[in-house]
């Protein structure tokens, strides 16, 4: 659709198209928020826009375009949040997660050595069983996808199933993705065999081939290792 463009107001700098999440990823407050929309400058930036003037035909433009029937088939009925191991980028329901944290090194639990459970994190005070999932998945770690223009994210996800918590280390953190169930592809053939039970599908987004996991098979997993 294209809008009659409504007049800006001075002073807002749109710095997150030219250093943030959709520019070169170069400023340095991304460490600590780590995506744009959680800065202070991207939400003064949006108050302002909130309080810019607009026309009339402007208005009636808006009006006509959400008065049309909506596209069933482009709708975004589905919402993940993307994240990187080893060179796969993978995802699970947004339903699955409690939150993000920074990373944290896990101690080792003597006498237990279950496949894939590195040990306990502390986070915020809590303890969390730490599960590597390069290991359940027969991902190799090592293997490190270099993109050019971005930095990376190492973060800790700590999630929950059937009210028990869990930390999943991951090499990168791509963020939340709305998508559309029905554009979900069957995954490739050469995907190997360790990951590919654990997958429902696979998502095409930003020229990534997003690893949509089964999060009931995969909670199931990670509740293995702690028995």
């Amino acid at each position: 659709m294209t809008t009659t463009a409504a007049p800006t107001i001075q002073g807002i700098h749109d710095c997150w198209n030219r250093i943030g999440v959709s520019g070169d990823h170069s400023c340095e407050k991304l460490q600590q928020f780590v995506h744009c929309r959680n800065c202070d400058v991207y939400a003064g930036a949006a108050q302002r826009n909130l309080q810019r003037p607009v026309d009339a035909a402007y208005k009636e433009e808006w009006a006509a375009h959400f008065r049309k029937p909506a596209d069933d088939s482009a709708q975004l009925d589905s919402s993940c949040l993307v994240f990187r191991i080893g060179r796969e980028w993978l995802s699970l329901p947004t339903s699955a997660f409690l939150s993000v944290a920074p990373q944290a090194k896990p101690h080792r639990l003597p006498h237990r050595n279950a496949r894939g459970l590195a040990g306990v994190v502390n986070v915020g005070g809590k303890l969390y069983p730490c599960i590597a999932l390069g290991a359940l998945l027969d991902i190799d770690e090592a293997e490190i996808e270099v993109r050019t223009g971005r930095h990376t994210f190492a973060r800790l996800l700590l999630v929950q199933w059937e009210g028990q918590p869990y930390a999943l280390p991951v090499a990168d953190l791509h963020g939340l993705l709305r998508y559309a169930a029905a554009s979900v592809q069957a995954p490739a053939a050469t995907i190997n065999k360790g990951l590919s039970r654990y997958l429902t599908g696979v998502v095409s987004h930003d020229g990534m081939q997003i690893g949509c996991l089964d999060a009931g098979l995969l909670g199931y997993q990670l509740a293995r290792t702690l028995r």
